[in-house]
């Protein structure tokens, strides 16, 4: 999985790369265009109010911007931020510790916060609601608890499953937004304007294939973008027309639908292997080798948004798209369900 190209986990080398290309303005963010227009609705009123803005938590696929508009609240707002993720605070004290060195207004950002330890998460919810944190002191029957009051802050989270939230966490976010994927006219638009910070010379088709290639996420575009331009320098005269860019991503196996290796690997089990589904999860994982959460976490969200898998109580099942996107024919007797 890590050495998919379309895959939309940041790599490495991306963290360092993309801080360049990341946006810093809600002006300069492109899509998501409902969401924009509420948070400079919230931005705004809380600065005409002097206040903090409301605890605000953004869900969706990973790459789609939740860490950016995090960083672009903190600008807007001209407050400090300070990030961390879920598994990095192991203990009470960890947060503790990162709640107190917090100045007044500042964003605490949390990216996979649906998965902090339930210890962890007991001690953030006083610290959301009245800001103040509940410590204790000593053990047994002279143990005693002191509250600690904090600055007034807002806690930004991040996560790819907000079903795993809890009920007490997730009811005391103010603002609960959904990142949706990328239209390709959005993506071409990222695509144009990364392309003039990385000094890339491409015409508007060309970066228009790239978008339409890239599975509706502007990780996988830029990263796309970057890959071309190596075929580019190296196959052609470094300029990225439409077929410099077609041809490029045919080499890497990226397909008209941003399908790679794997994502037709994993169509095309459960269509000639399964009759179609439905099939359940822990049978398909099996199949191709793949943890079960990698599947749902990773390789379903786009194909089913798209419309090539269908996710049913009875299992996963192929769509007409996904027969139609191999030029086979849908058998009409209806398969028996694999467990």
């Amino acid at each position: 999985m890590d050495d998919r190209i379309v895959t939309s986990q940041a790599t490495d080398e991306e963290r360092r790369v993309d801080s360049s290309l990341r946006p810093t303005s809600l002006a300069d963010y492109v899509g998501q265009e409902k969401i924009k227009e509420n948070l400079k609705v919230y931005i705004q009123a809380a600065k005409n109010r002097g206040d903090v803005l409301d605890h605000v938590i953004f869900y969706g696929p990973p790459g789609l911007g939740k860490t950016t508009l995090a960083n672009i609240i903190a600008r807007e707002m001209g407050v400090n931020i300070k990030s961390t993720s879920g598994p990095a605070v192991e203990h009470p004290g960890d947060l503790a510790a990162i709640l107190s060195n917090l100045s007044e207004g500042d964003i605490f950002f949390i990216d996979e916060i649906h998965r902090l330890h339930p210890t962890v998460e007991e001690i953030l919810y006083p610290a959301m609601e009245d800001f103040q944190l509940d410590i204790i002191v000593g053990q047994g029957p002279s143990a005693r608890t002191l509250k600690l009051n904090l600055p007034n802050f807002t806690l930004i989270g991040a996560t790819t499953r907000a079903g795993l939230l809890t009920s007490p966490l997730r009811d005391r976010f103010g603002v609960i937004s959904r990142l949706e994927f990328y239209q390709p006219e959005e993506l071409c638009r990222i695509v144009i304007r990364s392309a003039g910070i990385l000094n890339v010379s491409i015409d508007e088709e060309a970066a228009l294939e790239i978008a339409m290639r890239t599975r509706g996420t502007p990780r996988i575009a830029n990263r796309v973008l970057r890959r071309v331009r190596d075929y580019a320098e190296v196959k052609a005269d470094g300029h990225i027309d439409r077929n410099v860019a077609a041809q490029a991503l045919t080499q890497m196996e990226i397909d008209s639908s941003g399908f790679d290796g794997m994502d037709r690997k994993l169509l095309l089990l459960i269509i000639q292997k399964f009759g179609g589904g439905p099939v359940g999860i822990e049978t398909l994982a099996t199949a191709v080798g793949e943890e079960k959460e990698t599947l749902e976490d990773i390789y379903e969200p786009y194909l089913i948004q798209s419309g090539f898998l269908d996710r049913t109580p009875r299992g996963r099942m192929a769509t007409d798209a996904a027969y139609a996107h191999f030029n086979l024919e849908r058998p009409e007797a209806q398969p028996r369900l694999w467990k």
